[in-house]
């Protein structure tokens, strides 16, 4: 391996090294038995961060404009507790928040494809926390997802 191969590899991340060094990944959502591409394949984190900004942005608004009645200090806890009663509702009644819908994206559980109340309660705290979403696995799924047995898939 020569400098610039060494420095390739260093910039696009050793998942593509090993890729050019024969390992075989497979494709996101391979392991979980989703299709690789169209309805009910892994969402891309670029759609999740999208409907998660649309989410955040209602539930601002929301709490700005009916709690706070202005912007302080307070609005950012109130948007919070907002979208988390926001996501732990509509994940556990219909799959998805509006911004998953706006997005084309919905939760489904590994198991049983329906997201039970109480699956949607701990993926929505987690989610809160932030730390959980931010570690994700091979096929893209962050811990949160892991830990609640969840799957974003897009519809």
């Amino acid at each position: 391996m020569d400098n610039r191969q060494a420095l390739g590899s260093w910039l696009s991340g050793p998942r593509a090294a090993m890729e050019d060094a024969g390992v075989d990944f497979g494709y996101r959502g391979e392991q979980l038995g989703l299709p690789e591409h169209g309805p009910g394949s892994i969402a891309r984190p670029g759609r999740r961060l999208g409907a998660l900004a649309v989410d955040w942005g209602l539930c601002l608004l929301i709490a700005y404009g009916l709690i706070t009645q202005g912007y302080d200090t307070a609005t950012g806890n109130w948007a919070l507790l907002i979208l988390f009663v926001m996501s732990a509702l509509t994940l556990g009644s219909v799959g998805f928040t509006p911004g998953k819908r706006l997005f084309g994206l919905r939760v489904l559980a590994l198991d049983t494809g329906r997201v039970n109340p109480l699956r949607a309660l701990l993926r929505t705290v987690l989610l809160c926390l932030a730390v959980p979403a931010l570690i994700w696995d091979r096929d893209g799924r962050g811990l949160h997802d892991r830990l609640a047995r969840t799957v974003e898939v897009r519809i």
